[in-house]
């Protein structure tokens, strides 16, 4: 039987997306929310690449994910959230974790193994968690936080409670079942939930362009869930920041979920392991200019807020991540009593059959 030829589509990954209507210049979000999405940003970009350098000096144990690049995704969605909302992200998670109020020293702390650690050093990169910060885990398997994601909708629905939960992932989700089981159940139940894909353009080191059949991964295929197709810039807080609103409220109103995908890209590779030498010439170079850090700092200039005031907020920021830092390489190692705890539901160690 002769083979059917297969059809070579050309790759899209190296395409940039212009900036959207949404952010054309207007003061439709204020100076207080701007500043904040300012700081967020700050303190998501410094602190990862603190992380880098403390890898490199091997006093981070194990991988990372860093998300240097992809901050305004994470800060643009926090200015929406109330106190009580839920976030689910994955193991690239360490800026949806700082977004919702953990302190640096226990990210830095549980990263470097420390018994100050968020998670008492036990835990590590790709599973962060803080329930009372609202952060509901890192996940490490692809797409499993999805049904979970909506589960705790499903509970907030059930409660009359007004939260919403915000479900972050990649590209590559898009093409795991749990993704479309997922979204499916909260279609059909018209659940409070966001769900995010951060479209970095790579599912690790496979361009997502040459192994989906659809050119945006997740907005493409909202239709055929009767949701709408959202594409957003990623790269700017402000333009997230007007989707996720308009998204959580309609979650909120009872209106159902919503579909984002925010286009952006990861600086470094998909690991600290990955040179990410996959990558096209000049690609790399295309992206940084449109880096959303410098890019909102001109934004703030636009709006008349004066070069003190943006540079005393940064300025803090980086005071803050140095204190932290000390404070977790002076962190004691895991007690002998701990260690062993936290293993099995019932708070024991004991091999279970």
């Amino acid at each position: 039987m002769a083979k059917r030829p297969v059809k070579k589509r050309a790759s899209k990954s190296a395409k940039v997306p212009t900036p959207s209507a949404t952010a054309t210049l207007n003061d439709d979000i204020g100076e207080e929310k701007r500043l904040e999405m300012w700081r967020l940003q700050l303190e998501v970009r410094h602190m990862e690449q603190r992380l880098h350098d403390l890898f490199f000096q091997n006093l981070i144990k194990g991988t990372s994910h860093l998300a240097i690049g992809q901050e305004a995704i994470a800060s643009g969605c926090a200015a929406v959230m109330r106190p009580d909302d839920y976030t689910f992200c994955t193991y690239r998670g360490h800026a949806h974790t700082k977004v919702r109020g953990v302190s640096m020293e226990k990210i830095i702390g549980e990263m470097m193994g420390k018994g100050n650690g968020l998670l008492g050093g036990k835990g590590g990169s790709m599973h962060l968690t803080d329930v009372d910060k609202g952060a509901m885990g890192s996940y490490a398997i692809i797409g499993a936080h999805l049904p979970i994601a909506a589960g705790a909708a499903w509970k907030a629905q059930y409660l009359k409670t007004g939260q919403v939960a915000f479900c972050f992932f990649g590209d590559g989700t898009t093409n795991i079942g749990a993704f479309h089981e997922a979204l499916n159940f909260a279609v059909i139940w018209e659940l409070p939930v966001v769900f995010v894909c951060e479209n970095n353009l790579y599912m690790e080191y496979t361009p997502i362009s040459e192994v989906t059949a659809v050119e945006h991964p997740a907005a493409d295929r909202a239709g055929a869930y009767g949701l709408d197709s959202i594409i957003v810039d990623g790269n700017d807080a402000d333009a997230v920041y007007r989707v996720a609103r308009a998204a959580a409220e309609k979650a909120r109103n009872g209106g159902g979920p919503s579909l984002i995908e925010a286009k952006t890209y990861r600086h470094s590779g998909h690991s600290r392991a990955d040179p990410a030498t996959y990558r096209p010439d000049g690609e790399l170079e295309e992206w940084l200019k449109k880096d959303p850090i410098p890019a909102y700092r001109q934004r703030l200039k636009e709006f008349g807020i004066s070069k003190k005031v943006i540079d005393d907020i940064e300025d803090a920021v980086l005071a803050e991540l140095d204190a932290a830092t000390e404070a977790a390489k002076n962190g004691a190692p895991p007690s002998e009593d701990s260690l062993m705890t936290e293993v099995w539901a019932d708070g024991g160690s004991s091999w279970r059959n």
